[in-house]
């Protein structure tokens, strides 16, 4: 079952029963995934192709077209000028949000290194989870072969729960593995 039919079907009628909710309107729901790269390897090498190459995975693995972050501002201790390229981010809604996701769940998250589960820390206090991956190749589109190096990348799933327990639940639901182990 995809997972927007996941939600539509069961999710919501567990939260309608587990905290009493008498709309299916008040239940909280999956806003929208935002996939983040740090480029400060293309600053440091001064290297368009490599630039060029980050675009193109990112492009990959989201299925849309990634936007170049500029520095806003100059900072002398790291080296960045304002105007240049520090980032590239796609925000996703709606249907390449609901695939992604799955994609996510059922392929990249088990395939990546000694993975036990997301740590319940990784949501924060308004209910946003944040995973960090360290190599592109856990994403069934990168051909290892192909790729000149690895590099990491953060993934933000923006819930409307405004607290953690809520975000939680919901995306236990939805098919997140948790963790078991409690780790602090």
């Amino acid at each position: 079952m995809l997972l927007k039919e996941k939600y539509n079907k069961e999710v919501v009628s567990k939260f309608k029963e587990k905290y009493g909710y008498k709309n299916n309107l008040m239940a909280p729901k999956i806003e929208k995934v935002v996939v983040s790269i740090g480029v400060n390897r293309a600053i440091s090498e001064k290297n368009k192709d490599y630039l060029k190459w980050l675009e193109n995975t990112l492009r990959q693995i989201t299925g849309q077209n990634p936007v170049v972050t500029l520095a806003k501002e100059s900072i002398s201790n790291f080296k960045i000028r304002e105007g240049v390229p520090v980032g590239l981010k796609v925000t996703l809604r709606g249907r390449r949000m609901y695939d992604f996701l799955d994609k996510l769940i059922n392929i990249a998250l088990p395939r990546g290194r000694d993975f036990r589960g997301i740590r319940e820390e990784a949501i924060d206090k308004q209910g946003n989870l944040s995973l960090g991956f360290q190599e592109q190749v856990v994403f069934p589109e990168i051909n290892p072969a192909e790729a000149p190096c690895t590099h990491g990348f953060e993934v933000s799933v923006v819930t409307t729960a405004f607290d953690r327990q809520k975000a939680k639940d919901l995306l236990e639901l939805c098919g997140f593995p948790f963790s078991q182990i409690s780790q602090k």
